[in-house]
């Protein structure tokens, strides 16, 4: 069984299939923010529907774009050959 799962996750054969069933899990768990009562929000945000996903969402993308800066021009990463 285990070896079915890393099939699927791990070939190009399988990569529609793969695609199709993560943008399925993105929407099933947008709408079922849709389900959450909002009675005690504390703040605005926090009672607009699927604001923690896209909350989650855009700081996931900052933190890649942050973290390449910091490598490329912050001088953080190396060569492949630096210790050769």
């Amino acid at each position: 069984m285990i070896k079915r799962v890393v099939d699927f996750f791990g070939d190009e054969v399988y990569a529609s299939q793969r695609r199709r069933l993560f943008y399925l899990a993105l929407v099933v768990i947008v709408i079922a923010d849709f389900l959450v009562p909002r009675e005690h929000a504390e703040y605005l945000w926090d009672q607009l529907p699927g604001w923690s996903a896209v909350y989650g969402f855009l700081s996931c993308i900052l933190l890649i774009f942050v973290s390449k800066f910091l490598g490329h021009q912050g001088g953080l990463m190396r060569r492949e050959d630096y210790y050769d």
